[in-house]
C-alpha cells in the first residue's frame, strides 16, 4: 500500500503545471498557446523571460528531487528513480493541465540530484554540450535519454535498461515536432534572432 501512496503522490508533484501557473498568475496567457506550445523552462525563457524561466526550471527541479526522496520519508523500501520517474511522467502528462505538460529534462535532472548526483553531473554536462556544439536544444534533450540508457546498459546489474529505453522513447515521443520541424529545416536554433519576437511583458511584476 505503501508503494502505491508513494507512487500517486510522485506523480501528483510531478503534475504541478509550473510554466502554466506563471504563465496565468504574472503574463496572463497560456504558454502552451505561444513560442514552441511547450509548458517547460526553455519555452518559458523565451516567451516570458529570464526571471519566469529561472522560477519554472527551479521548481521543476524541485518536484523531480521532491519526489525522489519520498521512499525515504515514508521509509519506503524503493529505489528513488521510480517515484522520480513516476514524477517526470506526471510532468509529462499532467492530470491538472490536462495532460498536456513538458518534456521531462528539468523534473529528471531534480531526479537525478537525489538518485545519483554522479550521473546527473554527467549528463547535464553532455546535455550542454551537444546544445552548444548544435545550438538545438531538442538535441541536447534527447541526449539526456541517450546518456541515461548508455550508462544502464555497462552497468553490470540490467534491471534499468528497460526503464531507460522507455524513457528514451518518451523523449523521442515528447520531441516529435521538433524532430519533424528540423528534417523541414523549420527547427529554429537557440541563437534564432527571431525568438524574440515571442517574448510576451508580465501583467504584474515577477520580483
Amino acid at each position: 500500500m505503501t508503494f502505491l501512496f508513494v507512487f500517486i503522490l510522485a506523480y501528483l508533484i510531478g503534475s504541478i503545471p509550473t510554466a502554466l501557473m506563471v504563465g496565468k498568475i504574472f503574463f496572463d496567457v497560456d504558454i502552451r498557446e505561444h513560442g514552441s506550445n511547450n509548458p517547460g523552462a526553455t519555452n518559458t525563457l523565451r516567451v516570458l523571460g529570464k526571471k519566469a524561466a529561472i522560477i519554472v526550471l527551479l521548481i521543476d527541479v524541485g518536484k523531480g528531487a521532491l519526489a525522489s526522496l519520498l521512499p525515504l520519508f515514508f521509509h519506503a523500501d524503493i529505489s528513488p528513480f521510480y517515484p522520480g520517474l513516476i514524477a517526470v511522467i506526471g510532468h509529462c502528462f499532467p492530470i491538472f493541465a490536462g495532460f498536456r505538460g513538458g518534456k521531462a529534462i528539468a523534473t529528471t535532472a531534480g531526479m537525478l540530484l537525489i538518485a545519483d548526483v554522479q550521473l546527473f553531473f554527467i549528463t547535464y554536462i553532455c546535455f550542454f554540450l551537444v546544445i552548444f556544439i548544435s545550438k538545438y536544444v531538442f538535441f541536447g534533450s534527447l541526449s539526456v535519454g541517450m546518456v541515461l540508457l548508455m550508462y544502464s546498459l555497462m552497468d553490470a546489474d540490467p534491471k534499468n535498461d528497460l526503464i531507460f529505453l522507455s524513457f528514451l522513447l518518451l523523449l523521442i515521443f515528447l520531441h516529435r515536432t521538433n524532430i519533424r520541424n528540423f528534417i523541414n529545416h523549420k527547427e529554429p536554433k537557440i541563437n534564432d534572432k527571431n525568438l524574440a519576437k515571442d517574448r510576451i511583458q508580465p501583467k504584474k511584476k515577477i520580483k
